[in-house]
Protein backbone atom coordinates (compact mmCIF):
# COMPACT_ATOMS: atom_id res chain seq x y z
CA UNK A 1 0.00 0.00 0.00
CA UNK A 2 1.08 3.59 -0.61
CA UNK A 3 1.07 4.45 3.11
CA UNK A 4 3.58 1.68 3.85
CA UNK A 5 6.22 3.36 1.73
CA UNK A 6 7.88 6.13 3.71
CA UNK A 7 9.63 9.18 2.32
CA UNK A 8 12.75 10.00 4.27
CA UNK A 9 16.07 11.81 3.88
CA UNK A 10 18.86 9.63 2.55
CA UNK A 11 21.03 7.90 5.14
CA UNK A 12 24.73 7.13 5.00
CA UNK A 13 24.22 3.61 3.67
CA UNK A 14 21.79 4.65 0.91
CA UNK A 15 24.40 5.76 -1.62
CA UNK A 16 24.89 2.37 -3.30
CA UNK A 17 21.15 1.46 -3.45
CA UNK A 18 20.33 4.91 -4.84
CA UNK A 19 22.72 4.49 -7.73
CA UNK A 20 21.54 0.93 -8.30
CA UNK A 21 18.03 2.35 -8.64
CA UNK A 22 19.23 5.05 -11.05
CA UNK A 23 21.12 2.45 -13.09
CA UNK A 24 17.86 0.51 -13.46
CA UNK A 25 15.69 3.52 -14.22
CA UNK A 26 18.03 5.14 -16.77
CA UNK A 27 19.21 1.87 -18.35
CA UNK A 28 22.91 2.46 -17.79
CA UNK A 29 25.58 1.12 -15.48
CA UNK A 30 26.38 3.73 -12.82
CA UNK A 31 29.32 2.01 -11.17
CA UNK A 32 33.08 2.24 -10.89
CA UNK A 33 34.52 5.53 -12.12
CA UNK A 34 31.13 7.00 -12.96
CA UNK A 35 29.70 6.29 -9.51
CA UNK A 36 32.80 7.81 -7.92
CA UNK A 37 32.24 10.97 -9.99
CA UNK A 38 28.60 11.11 -8.96
CA UNK A 39 29.73 10.75 -5.38
CA UNK A 40 31.90 13.86 -5.66
CA UNK A 41 28.85 16.09 -6.18
CA UNK A 42 26.30 14.03 -4.24
CA UNK A 43 24.57 15.98 -1.44
CA UNK A 44 23.13 13.48 1.00
CA UNK A 45 21.20 16.09 2.97
CA UNK A 46 19.33 17.06 -0.23
CA UNK A 47 18.59 13.48 -1.29
CA UNK A 48 15.13 12.03 -0.64
CA UNK A 49 14.29 8.32 -0.90
CA UNK A 50 11.10 6.28 -0.94
CA UNK A 51 11.71 3.43 1.50
CA UNK A 52 9.66 0.26 1.04
CA UNK A 53 10.60 -1.89 4.05
CA UNK A 54 14.30 -1.18 3.52
CA UNK A 55 14.20 -1.16 -0.29
CA UNK A 56 15.08 2.14 -1.97
CA UNK A 57 12.14 2.25 -4.39
CA UNK A 58 12.30 5.91 -5.41
CA UNK A 59 14.64 8.86 -5.28
CA UNK A 60 14.96 12.59 -6.00
CA UNK A 61 17.79 14.94 -5.15
CA UNK A 62 18.89 18.54 -5.56
CA UNK A 63 22.29 20.16 -5.96
CA UNK A 64 23.13 23.52 -4.37
CA UNK A 65 24.40 25.68 -7.23
CA UNK A 66 23.93 29.16 -8.61
CA UNK A 67 22.24 29.92 -11.93
CA UNK A 68 22.72 32.90 -14.21
CA UNK A 69 19.38 34.55 -14.98
CA UNK A 70 18.76 37.78 -16.92
CA UNK A 71 20.94 40.41 -15.26
CA UNK A 72 21.76 38.42 -12.12
CA UNK A 73 23.16 35.23 -10.58
CA UNK A 74 20.87 33.52 -8.05
CA UNK A 75 20.78 30.33 -5.99
CA UNK A 76 18.80 27.59 -7.75
CA UNK A 77 17.97 24.05 -6.73
CA UNK A 78 19.39 21.82 -9.47
CA UNK A 79 17.04 18.83 -9.37
CA UNK A 80 18.31 15.47 -10.60
CA UNK A 81 18.32 11.73 -9.95
CA UNK A 82 14.53 11.41 -10.20
CA UNK A 83 13.31 7.86 -10.52
CA UNK A 84 11.00 5.09 -9.28
CA UNK A 85 11.62 1.36 -9.63
CA UNK A 86 9.52 -0.29 -12.36
CA UNK A 87 7.87 -2.45 -9.69
CA UNK A 88 6.65 0.65 -7.83
CA UNK A 89 5.23 2.78 -10.63
CA UNK A 90 1.61 3.99 -10.72
CA UNK A 91 1.48 4.21 -6.93
CA UNK A 92 1.87 7.97 -6.53
CA UNK A 93 5.49 7.84 -5.36
CA UNK A 94 6.83 10.33 -7.90
CA UNK A 95 4.12 12.84 -7.04
CA UNK A 96 4.76 12.46 -3.32
CA UNK A 97 8.52 12.92 -3.74
CA UNK A 98 8.27 15.90 -6.09
CA UNK A 99 5.69 17.67 -3.91
CA UNK A 100 7.72 17.14 -0.77
CA UNK A 101 10.89 18.37 -2.44
CA UNK A 102 9.16 21.52 -3.67
CA UNK A 103 7.79 22.24 -0.21
CA UNK A 104 11.19 21.71 1.39
CA UNK A 105 12.89 24.06 -1.08
CA UNK A 106 10.19 26.66 -0.45
CA UNK A 107 10.39 26.27 3.34
CA UNK A 108 14.18 26.71 3.29
CA UNK A 109 13.66 30.10 1.62
CA UNK A 110 17.08 30.20 -0.07
CA UNK A 111 16.39 29.25 -3.69
CA UNK A 112 13.64 31.15 -5.54
CA UNK A 113 13.71 28.71 -8.48
CA UNK A 114 14.43 25.05 -9.19
CA UNK A 115 15.68 23.70 -12.51
CA UNK A 116 16.08 20.31 -14.15
CA UNK A 117 16.61 18.44 -17.42
CA UNK A 118 13.52 16.42 -18.26
CA UNK A 119 14.00 12.79 -19.26
CA UNK A 120 10.26 12.62 -20.04
CA UNK A 121 8.86 16.02 -21.02
CA UNK A 122 5.28 15.05 -20.25
CA UNK A 123 6.06 14.51 -16.56
CA UNK A 124 7.43 17.73 -15.15
CA UNK A 125 4.80 20.32 -16.12
CA UNK A 126 2.57 18.47 -13.64
CA UNK A 127 4.87 19.80 -10.94
CA UNK A 128 5.11 23.36 -12.26
CA UNK A 129 8.24 23.10 -14.42
CA UNK A 130 8.14 25.02 -17.69
CA UNK A 131 10.45 24.73 -20.74
CA UNK A 132 12.71 27.76 -20.26
CA UNK A 133 15.92 27.21 -22.25
CA UNK A 134 16.21 25.30 -25.51
CA UNK A 135 19.28 23.91 -27.28
CA UNK A 136 20.53 22.76 -30.65
CA UNK A 137 22.08 19.42 -31.56
CA UNK A 138 24.64 19.91 -34.33
CA UNK A 139 25.64 17.11 -36.72
CA UNK A 140 28.12 18.89 -38.97
CA UNK A 141 29.45 17.67 -42.30
CA UNK A 142 32.77 19.33 -41.59
CA UNK A 143 34.33 18.80 -45.01
CA UNK A 144 31.44 20.72 -46.61
CA UNK A 145 31.53 23.74 -44.30
CA UNK A 146 33.83 26.72 -44.69
CA UNK A 147 34.40 29.37 -42.06
CA UNK A 148 35.87 32.86 -42.53
CA UNK A 149 39.64 33.09 -42.67
CA UNK A 150 41.42 33.99 -39.44
CA UNK A 151 42.60 37.57 -38.99
CA UNK A 152 45.94 38.37 -40.70
CA UNK A 153 47.60 38.90 -37.33
CA UNK A 154 45.86 36.74 -34.71
CA UNK A 155 46.09 38.00 -31.15
CA UNK A 156 46.18 34.53 -29.62
CA UNK A 157 47.22 30.92 -30.09
CA UNK A 158 45.79 27.51 -29.33
CA UNK A 159 47.29 25.14 -26.76
CA UNK A 160 46.05 21.55 -26.58
CA UNK A 161 46.36 19.28 -23.58
CA UNK A 162 44.75 17.03 -21.03
CA UNK A 163 41.63 18.64 -19.53
CA UNK A 164 42.95 18.13 -16.01
CA UNK A 165 46.14 20.00 -16.84
CA UNK A 166 44.17 22.91 -18.36
CA UNK A 167 41.52 23.02 -15.64
CA UNK A 168 42.69 26.32 -14.14
CA UNK A 169 42.66 28.15 -17.47
CA UNK A 170 39.23 26.80 -18.43
CA UNK A 171 37.75 27.61 -15.03
CA UNK A 172 39.09 31.16 -15.22
CA UNK A 173 37.39 31.75 -18.58
CA UNK A 174 34.14 30.11 -17.47
CA UNK A 175 33.94 32.18 -14.28
CA UNK A 176 34.71 35.41 -16.11
CA UNK A 177 31.89 34.83 -18.62
CA UNK A 178 29.33 33.09 -16.40
CA UNK A 179 27.67 36.22 -14.89
CA UNK A 180 26.49 37.29 -18.37
CA UNK A 181 25.55 33.87 -19.80
CA UNK A 182 21.94 33.08 -18.90
CA UNK A 183 21.42 29.38 -18.22
CA UNK A 184 24.96 28.70 -16.99
CA UNK A 185 25.42 27.04 -13.60
CA UNK A 186 28.18 27.65 -11.09
CA UNK A 187 31.03 25.13 -10.94
CA UNK A 188 33.12 24.69 -7.83
CA UNK A 189 36.10 22.31 -7.83
CA UNK A 190 33.86 19.28 -7.33
CA UNK A 191 31.63 20.23 -10.23
CA UNK A 192 34.66 20.75 -12.46
CA UNK A 193 35.77 17.22 -11.55
CA UNK A 194 32.33 16.01 -12.60
CA UNK A 195 32.33 18.01 -15.86
CA UNK A 196 35.83 16.82 -16.78
CA UNK A 197 35.23 13.26 -15.62
CA UNK A 198 35.95 10.73 -18.35
CA UNK A 199 35.14 7.13 -17.33
CA UNK A 200 36.56 4.68 -19.84
CA UNK A 201 33.44 2.52 -19.78
CA UNK A 202 31.28 5.42 -20.98
CA UNK A 203 33.24 6.57 -24.03
CA UNK A 204 31.29 4.30 -26.43
CA UNK A 205 34.42 3.48 -28.40
CA UNK A 206 35.70 7.05 -28.61
CA UNK A 207 39.03 8.43 -27.42
CA UNK A 208 39.64 10.08 -24.10
CA UNK A 209 38.50 13.68 -23.83
CA UNK A 210 40.84 16.44 -24.99
CA UNK A 211 40.96 20.15 -24.29
CA UNK A 212 42.25 23.11 -26.22
CA UNK A 213 42.68 26.59 -24.76
CA UNK A 214 42.90 29.85 -26.67
CA UNK A 215 45.58 32.02 -25.11
CA UNK A 216 46.08 35.74 -25.66
CA UNK A 217 48.68 38.12 -24.19
CA UNK A 218 46.18 39.00 -21.46
CA UNK A 219 45.42 35.39 -20.52
CA UNK A 220 43.08 32.62 -21.71
CA UNK A 221 40.03 33.76 -23.68
CA UNK A 222 38.34 30.47 -24.51
CA UNK A 223 38.46 26.70 -24.63
CA UNK A 224 36.87 23.61 -26.14
CA UNK A 225 36.38 20.06 -24.88
CA UNK A 226 36.02 17.17 -27.32
CA UNK A 227 36.80 13.55 -28.13
CA UNK A 228 37.00 11.59 -31.41
CA UNK A 229 35.24 8.38 -32.37
CA UNK A 230 37.22 6.62 -35.05
CA UNK A 231 35.61 5.14 -38.15
CA UNK A 232 36.64 4.02 -41.62
CA UNK A 233 34.48 3.02 -44.55
CA UNK A 234 34.94 2.20 -48.24
CA UNK A 235 35.75 5.87 -48.90
CA UNK A 236 38.47 6.05 -46.24
CA UNK A 237 38.61 7.84 -42.88
CA UNK A 238 35.23 8.87 -41.45
CA UNK A 239 35.83 9.71 -37.79
CA UNK A 240 33.48 11.87 -35.71
CA UNK A 241 34.56 14.74 -33.45
CA UNK A 242 32.26 14.82 -30.41
CA UNK A 243 32.27 18.32 -28.94
CA UNK A 244 31.36 18.66 -25.29
CA UNK A 245 31.72 22.42 -24.83
CA UNK A 246 32.94 25.55 -26.60
CA UNK A 247 33.40 28.68 -24.49
CA UNK A 248 34.73 31.92 -26.01
CA UNK A 249 35.05 35.48 -24.74
CA UNK A 250 35.19 37.15 -28.16
CA UNK A 251 34.55 36.48 -31.87
CA UNK A 252 38.23 35.88 -32.73
CA UNK A 253 38.53 33.19 -30.06
CA UNK A 254 35.25 31.59 -31.09
CA UNK A 255 36.32 31.43 -34.75
CA UNK A 256 39.73 29.98 -33.87
CA UNK A 257 38.23 27.23 -31.75
CA UNK A 258 35.68 26.18 -34.37
CA UNK A 259 38.22 26.30 -37.21
CA UNK A 260 40.32 23.93 -35.11
CA UNK A 261 37.44 21.54 -34.33
CA UNK A 262 36.20 21.40 -37.93
CA UNK A 263 39.71 20.81 -39.27
CA UNK A 264 40.85 17.78 -37.25
CA UNK A 265 42.48 15.24 -39.57
CA UNK A 266 40.74 11.99 -40.60
CA UNK A 267 37.31 13.23 -39.50
CA UNK A 268 34.18 13.71 -41.57
CA UNK A 269 31.65 14.90 -38.98
CA UNK A 270 31.51 17.05 -35.86
CA UNK A 271 28.66 16.66 -33.38
CA UNK A 272 27.62 18.79 -30.43
CA UNK A 273 24.60 18.02 -28.21
CA UNK A 274 24.50 21.27 -26.23
CA UNK A 275 24.83 24.05 -28.77
CA UNK A 276 23.06 27.35 -28.13
CA UNK A 277 19.95 28.29 -30.07
CA UNK A 278 21.80 31.49 -31.04
CA UNK A 279 25.08 29.68 -31.73
CA UNK A 280 27.32 32.10 -33.71
CA UNK A 281 28.45 29.18 -35.88
CA UNK A 282 25.07 29.36 -37.60
CA UNK A 283 26.09 32.74 -39.00
CA UNK A 284 29.73 31.93 -39.74
CA UNK A 285 29.29 28.79 -41.85
CA UNK A 286 29.04 29.26 -45.60
CA UNK A 287 26.66 26.26 -45.74
CA UNK A 288 24.56 26.48 -42.55
CA UNK A 289 22.38 23.55 -43.65
CA UNK A 290 25.46 21.34 -43.42
CA UNK A 291 25.55 22.06 -39.68
CA UNK A 292 22.61 19.66 -39.32
CA UNK A 293 21.04 21.68 -36.53
CA UNK A 294 18.04 20.17 -34.77
CA UNK A 295 16.08 21.83 -32.00
CA UNK A 296 15.37 20.38 -28.56
CA UNK A 297 14.39 21.31 -25.05
CA UNK A 298 16.99 22.06 -22.38
CA UNK A 299 16.47 23.55 -18.94
CA UNK A 300 13.07 23.43 -17.27
CA UNK A 301 12.41 26.05 -14.59
CA UNK A 302 10.08 25.83 -11.59
CA UNK A 303 9.40 29.12 -9.79
CA UNK A 304 9.47 28.38 -6.06
CA UNK A 305 8.92 31.90 -4.70
CA UNK A 306 7.16 34.19 -7.20
CA UNK A 307 8.01 37.60 -5.69
CA UNK A 308 11.61 36.64 -4.84
CA UNK A 309 12.23 35.11 -8.29
CA UNK A 310 10.76 38.03 -10.24
CA UNK A 311 12.59 40.61 -8.12
CA UNK A 312 15.90 38.75 -8.49
CA UNK A 313 16.22 39.02 -12.28
CA UNK A 314 16.40 42.11 -14.48
CA UNK A 315 14.27 43.11 -17.48
CA UNK A 316 15.03 44.16 -21.03
CA UNK A 317 12.86 47.30 -20.80
CA UNK A 318 11.00 49.12 -18.06
CA UNK A 319 8.03 47.12 -16.85
CA UNK A 320 5.08 47.74 -14.52
CA UNK A 321 2.63 44.88 -14.76
CA UNK A 322 0.29 42.86 -12.55
CA UNK A 323 0.58 39.10 -12.97
CA UNK A 324 -2.12 36.75 -11.73
CA UNK A 325 -0.41 33.45 -10.98
CA UNK A 326 -1.96 30.10 -10.08
CA UNK A 327 0.06 27.39 -8.31
CA UNK A 328 -1.78 24.24 -7.17
CA UNK A 329 1.21 22.92 -5.18
CA UNK A 330 2.78 25.95 -3.45
CA UNK A 331 -0.27 27.94 -2.47
CA UNK A 332 1.77 30.98 -1.42
CA UNK A 333 2.50 31.70 -5.07
CA UNK A 334 -1.16 31.94 -6.04
CA UNK A 335 -2.36 35.53 -6.26
CA UNK A 336 -1.71 38.83 -7.96
CA UNK A 337 1.79 40.25 -8.06
CA UNK A 338 2.90 43.70 -9.20
CA UNK A 339 6.21 43.49 -11.00
CA UNK A 340 8.03 46.80 -11.42
CA UNK A 341 11.53 47.00 -12.80
CA UNK A 342 13.88 47.37 -15.71
CA UNK A 343 17.52 46.73 -16.71
CA UNK A 344 18.93 47.83 -13.33
CA UNK A 345 16.50 46.79 -10.59
CA UNK A 346 13.15 45.13 -9.91
CA UNK A 347 10.57 44.69 -7.17
CA UNK A 348 7.61 42.34 -6.89
CA UNK A 349 4.90 42.65 -4.27
CA UNK A 350 1.43 41.30 -3.61
CA UNK A 351 -1.41 43.50 -4.85
CA UNK A 352 -5.17 43.58 -5.18
CA UNK A 353 -5.02 45.65 -8.37
CA UNK A 354 -6.59 44.19 -11.53
CA UNK A 355 -4.35 41.76 -13.39
CA UNK A 356 -2.78 42.51 -16.77
CA UNK A 357 -1.68 38.92 -17.41
CA UNK A 358 -2.99 35.60 -16.10
CA UNK A 359 -0.79 32.51 -16.24
CA UNK A 360 0.14 29.36 -14.34
CA UNK A 361 3.34 28.94 -12.37
CA UNK A 362 4.41 26.46 -15.09
CA UNK A 363 4.23 29.12 -17.76
CA UNK A 364 5.88 31.68 -15.50
CA UNK A 365 8.80 29.25 -15.26
CA UNK A 366 8.86 28.94 -19.04
CA UNK A 367 9.31 32.70 -19.55
CA UNK A 368 11.60 33.26 -16.56
CA UNK A 369 14.96 33.01 -18.37
CA UNK A 370 13.82 34.94 -21.42
CA UNK A 371 13.99 31.86 -23.63
CA UNK A 372 10.25 31.42 -24.15
CA UNK A 373 8.22 34.42 -25.32
CA UNK A 374 5.10 35.22 -23.35
CA UNK A 375 3.43 36.10 -26.66
CA UNK A 376 3.91 32.49 -27.80
CA UNK A 377 2.17 31.20 -24.69
CA UNK A 378 -0.66 33.67 -25.27
CA UNK A 379 -0.98 32.47 -28.86
CA UNK A 380 -1.12 28.89 -27.57
CA UNK A 381 -3.88 29.80 -25.13
CA UNK A 382 -1.73 28.99 -22.12
CA UNK A 383 -1.50 32.59 -20.84
CA UNK A 384 -4.02 35.42 -21.16
CA UNK A 385 -3.49 39.13 -21.74
CA UNK A 386 -6.26 40.84 -19.83
CA UNK A 387 -5.32 44.43 -20.73
CA UNK A 388 -3.15 46.19 -23.27
CA UNK A 389 -0.17 46.06 -20.89
CA UNK A 390 1.90 43.32 -22.54
CA UNK A 391 5.28 42.59 -20.81
CA UNK A 392 6.55 40.20 -23.52
CA UNK A 393 9.47 42.41 -24.58
CA UNK A 394 10.47 43.22 -21.01
CA UNK A 395 10.55 39.53 -20.06
CA UNK A 396 13.06 38.81 -22.84
CA UNK A 397 16.80 39.44 -22.75
CA UNK A 398 19.62 40.44 -25.09
CA UNK A 399 20.59 36.81 -25.78
CA UNK A 400 18.71 33.57 -25.34
CA UNK A 401 19.72 31.24 -22.49
CA UNK A 402 22.26 28.56 -23.35
CA UNK A 403 22.53 25.65 -20.88
CA UNK A 404 26.03 24.17 -20.85
CA UNK A 405 25.60 20.83 -19.09
CA UNK A 406 23.17 18.08 -18.20
CA UNK A 407 23.44 17.45 -14.45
Amino acid sequence: MKDEIQLRPAAGDDFAPIFQLLSTVFHEEIDGELRDLEGVVYERDRSLVADDAGLVAGHVQAFSRDLTVPGAVIPAAHVSGVGVLPTHRRRGLLTRMMHRQLREIADAGREPVAILWASETSIYPRFGYGPAASRLHLNIMNREVRLPAPPPEPTGRLRMGDPGDLHAEMAAVYERLRPDRVGWSSRDDNWWKWVLGDPKDHRDGATKRYAVVHESPGGPTGYALWRVKDDWNSHGPSAEVQVREVVAADPETYLALWRFLLGIDLTRSVTMRLAAVQEPLLYLADEPRRLGATYGDGLWVRVIDVPAALAARRYATDVDVVLEVTDPILAGNTGRWRLTGGPDKATCTATTDPADVALSVTDLGAVYLGGTALSALVAAGRARLLTGNDPTVALGWNRLPSPTEVF
